[in-house]
């Protein structure tokens, strides 16, 4: 009896919990690839009135990282599974952040049409430069977590950018107020050269790490998680996964199809939250910056824990016995019909209640975000990198698509409700696809060229 519970108590220690490092790091680069992100909605009003930007100038301005972004989306994706995410990863930070550094100084440059010029062509850069972010968290997630885990980690690293929003959106606000807005893109600058290095330090693949236990390779490995990076893929399949044949087999699977759909959806939540909330808070609600940015964070708070909650409950009913698809479609459909009471704030006058339906609908946003979950679940083993790129190029094309409509819907009407409209019926083409469209969530086995 005591041998057995001296065993058990031995096998328990052996297995170290690396993986949760690892994710915990992930969580914080992608805080801060969020942050970077919506610096711009933080310290958009300041330079509205510094620059004389008109609404449709500043959501041209906005979309700028998108266009970006999207574009870069298959070459981060061939580049994560050429050279694997600790090498690209830590060249993607490093550059996203001496751009963010950069828009600090175009007011150096004299003329406002001048300065604008500048801060489109840095945002554009710093888009290009973050693109092989989600993906690389994706294929990190499918390296260090078994399938019933990883519902979870994906949920958690998701859930950075409402954390992000939690501390940056208050500290870029007061930073903004006390020492004006280009000392925002020094410190979001300086923070994130910090991180490169740090993930150069600290990120291997699962079967390299010095500090993994044979136990925890064991659990991962036998739980699904592909603990080599998927370096063990033979060379016709790694040929064949960067190629346009398997593009062409992705894009016209149906499943992948809806999945695609429904993140575009879901982005488009996400943007508005990254790039007009503040605005439409000092705007169309009356208050300060400082104000803005401190009530912006409520919604966040919600957001960051119906993410979270979202995972758990996710991978605690495949846990129960559930099937992936009922496990991941439940949080996803009830969340995102949770999230269209957003259209409830044209509707009523009282602040509070403003700032209680936005939050419910974060919280209901957070929940249904799940998207990369489903990527880790069904991303061919020999392409996670570019999987995950094409599923990140369909879903921020609402990068640039809702800023841009935004901008038109203020702008004509001079309004926000058009605009809260919008959002919330993308919710709900999400619950339609994920309803309609997608079928069966499962790996996707790639077929011979």
């Amino acid at each position: 009896m005591n041998m057995s519970r001296t065993a058990s108590s031995t096998s328990a220690v052996a297995r170290t919990r690396v993986r949760y490092t690892i994710l915990a790091l992930i969580f914080l680069i992608t805080t801060l690839n969020y942050a970077d992100r919506a610096t711009l909605s933080v310290t958009g009003s300041a330079m509205r009135a510094a620059f004389s930007l008109d609404a449709i100038r500043m959501g041209y301005i906005f979309s700028a990282f998108s266009w970006a972004y999207v574009l870069s989306q298959l070459p981060a994706g061939w580049l994560l599974d050429r050279f694997g995410a600790r090498r690209v990863y830590a060249a993607s930070i490093f550059s996203w952040s001496i751009f963010t550094l950069l828009q600090s100084s175009i007011g150096l440059l004299g003329s406002a049409g001048a300065a604008v010029t500048a801060l489109f062509v840095l945002r554009f850069a710093m888009g290009a430069a973050e693109s092989p972010a989600f993906p690389a968290n994706a294929k990190v997630v499918a390296s260090w977590f078994p399938t019933n885990e990883r519902g979870t980690a994906s949920a958690i690293f998701n859930a950075a950018q409402y954390f992000a929003a939690v501390v940056f959106t208050p500290l870029m606000a007061w930073i903004t107020h006390a020492f004006g807005w280009q000392a925002v893109y020094v410190v979001m600058g300086a923070l994130g050269l910090l991180l490169a290095f740090t993930w150069l330090t600290f990120m291997k693949n699962p079967a390299d790490h010095p500090r993994v236990s044979r136990a925890e390779l064991d659990y991962i490995e036998q739980g699904g998680g592909l603990v080599s990076g998927a370096r063990k893929a033979r060379s016709d399949d790694v040929e064949k996964s960067v190629g346009w044949a398997l593009f062409r087999q992705l894009i016209s699977n149906r499943m992948l199809l809806g999945v695609y759909l429904a993140q575009y959806c879901i982005n488009v939540l996400t943007y508005f939250f990254l790039t007009w909330f503040p605005i439409y808070l000092v705007q169309a609600r009356g208050m300060t910056i400082l104000h803005a940015g401190l009530v912006a964070s409520l919604p966040a708070i919600c957001g960051f824990s119906g993410g979270v909650l979202g995972g758990l409950i996710s991978d605690g009913l495949i846990r129960r016995g559930a099937s992936l698809t009922f496990a991941r479609k439940l949080p996803i459909v009830g969340g995102m019909l949770l999230s269209t009471c957003i259209i409830g704030c044209n509707y009523v006058s009282t602040d509070w209640i403003v700032v209680a339906l936005m939050s419910l609908a974060f919280f209901g946003k957070g929940i249904g975000a799940l998207g990369w979950a489903v990527v880790a679940d069904t991303a061919p083993r020999e392409a996670l990198g570019l999987s995950g790129a094409i599923f990140n190029m369909f879903g921020n094309v609402a990068g640039i698509v809702t800023p841009i409509v935004i901008g038109y819907l203020v702008a004509n009407t001079g309004s926000f409700n058009g605009a809260l409209v919008f959002v919330g019926a993308n919710a709900l083409i999400t619950v339609f696809s994920y309803l309609v469209i997608v079928k069966k969530i499962e790996r996707v086995e790639l077929r011979a060229a």
